[in-house]
């Protein structure tokens, strides 16, 4: 698969005024030309594997920086800021945008933060690299900005699982039983299942002084594997999760237990899905979930997580994006991975799309052909699911979760098999007040920033006529 070209202008421009030097000096310090060094820093020419080495050799920074999130999450986000009701004699078009967020990255950023806090995240310009809905708590934004510079993908935690993988499984075929023993063995901790009258108000705990760690009766076979290895990772891998953390430099405390919590997790997912041996059967099935839940012992959305970090150097598997929401349309997780998709950027969602209509199959996988305002098309299956948590007479929990692809890459996929893809797709949009598409008669409100128009003598599909022009 081809390598993603970095735009990194901003970040560029950044290093070079935070060393004092004009472009005619960096360019001469990296071997270009100025002109050459203007078009990356406006963003028309991207970040190669060469030059980035040469700024790393060259000057003091992370290389990961230059993969961050563009001010203000990139010239879509700030627009569909501006489209603001309160900003509409002011016609700002996509041009002014750029030059605004290539002169001066800092302040784009500051106008969407500030504009993001009196609005309560209510446009939703967050873009899909920063990952999370605007007007979640800063905390959980922060953990997934994280994990999305990442690119969900942590290659020391996945080679240290691997091998840790491999080592379980010369103990024991039974992945479960081979966690048991190793804990038992290396870490004197044994394995209890409790009835759910003793530990009614949690699944997992562990206890220092027995010695133990406490599973619940109501967790599945996956879930209780997952566990185990949720445990042996904290135990095995803290010094590289640790590592991880402390170089995320949160600051906030919830910030960074939670970027600790999905560290955890994902070293448990690799764990129980190595990662060359899951791409293999990934390529070899055709991404076919079932089976791969059959042939790793993993749920549906075990293998919907797992999907989403294969992003391995020289290795990479397609580059999926993954939703879990609930019937309000609230979005719990989310993971944009490599896919760069825009579906992911916000909580608000058009109701054309099959997502919202899993609830009423439970269990059906469904397959969906969409197409966005901006021509993209997208690949997506979803399937309810039921989390092990209740009993007779309590709530239980019910999610969809959605995994989806760019529609060009999805013809391997097992559930695409007989599909047109490049046939009739869905026309959606992201969210009624993002979309301008005319004559939609499923539309609850019209597109912000836009004027309706209004006519006595004529009614439209829509509920709402507005003002087409840019």
């Amino acid at each position: 698969m081809a390598e993603d070209k970095l735009f990194a202008g901003h970040a560029v421009r950044r290093i070079r005024r935070a060393n004092g030097l004009t472009q005619g000096l960096m360019a001469d310090a990296l071997a270009i030309s100025p002109s050459y060094l203007n078009l990356i820093e406006r963003n028309q020419r991207p970040v190669t594997a060469t030059l980035l080495l040469k700024l790393a050799q060259s000057y003091d920074f992370d290389p990961r920086t230059l993969t961050g999130v563009a001010p203000g999450g990139g010239v879509e986000a700030i627009r569909r800021r501006l489209s603001d009701p309160m900003f509409a004699d002011l016609a700002v078009d996509r041009a002014q945008v750029e030059e605004w967020i290539a002169a001066s990255p800092d302040a784009a950023e500051a106008f969407a933060r500030a504009f993001d806090r009196l609005s309560g995240g209510s446009h939703g310009g967050a873009s899909t690299a920063q990952g999370g809905a605007l007007s979640e708590p800063e905390s959980i934004a922060s953990a997934r900005r994280e994990i999305e510079r990442w690119r969900n993908h942590f290659a020391d935690l996945d080679s240290q699982a691997e091998g840790l993988a491999d080592e379980l499984r010369l103990a024991n075929a039974d992945l479960y039983g081979a966690i048991t023993e190793r804990l038992r063995v290396k870490h004197q901790l044994s394995i209890r299942i409790l009835p759910f009258d003793v530990m009614p108000d949690r699944l997992r705990r562990l206890d220092l002084h027995a010695r133990q760690l406490q599973l619940s009766e109501l967790l599945d076979p996956a879930s209780r594997t997952f566990a185990a290895a949720l445990q042996l990772g904290m135990l095995e891998a803290k010094a590289e999760i640790d590592a991880l953390v402390a170089g995320a430099s949160f600051t906030e405390r919830a910030a960074e237990r939670l970027y600790r919590r999905h560290l955890n997790s994902y070293f448990a997912a690799a764990v129980m899905m190595p990662y060359a041996r899951f791409l293999r059967a990934c390529e070899a099935t055709g991404y076919d979930i079932v089976v791969l839940q059959r042939r790793f012992g993993a749920g549906f959305e075990q293998i919907a997580h797992r999907l989403t970090t294969l992003q391995r150097v020289g290795h990479r598997g397609l580059p999926f994006f993954m939703l879990r929401i609930d019937r309000a349309g609230q979005s719990s997780k989310r993971y944009a991975g490599a896919s760069a998709s825009p579906l992911v950027a916000t909580d608000r969602r058009c109701p054309l799309w099959q997502v919202h209509n899993v609830f009423a199959r439970p269990g059906t996988l469904m397959p969906h052909l969409v197409e966005l305002e901006d021509n993209s098309r997208w690949f997506t299956i979803s399937r309810t699911v039921h989390p092990q948590t209740a009993v007779s007479g309590s709530v239980e929990a019910e999610f969809a979760i959605c995994l989806g692809i760019d529609a060009k890459l999805a013809a391997p996929l097992a559930a695409a098999r007989g599909l047109d893809l490049g046939g009739m797709a869905t026309a959606i949009g992201l969210g009624c007040s993002a979309c301008t598409r005319p004559e939609c008669p499923q539309r609850s409100a019209p597109p912000a920033g836009r004027v309706l128009v209004f006519n006595e003598r004529e009614r439209g599909m829509s509920p709402f006529t507005f003002d087409r022009s840019d």
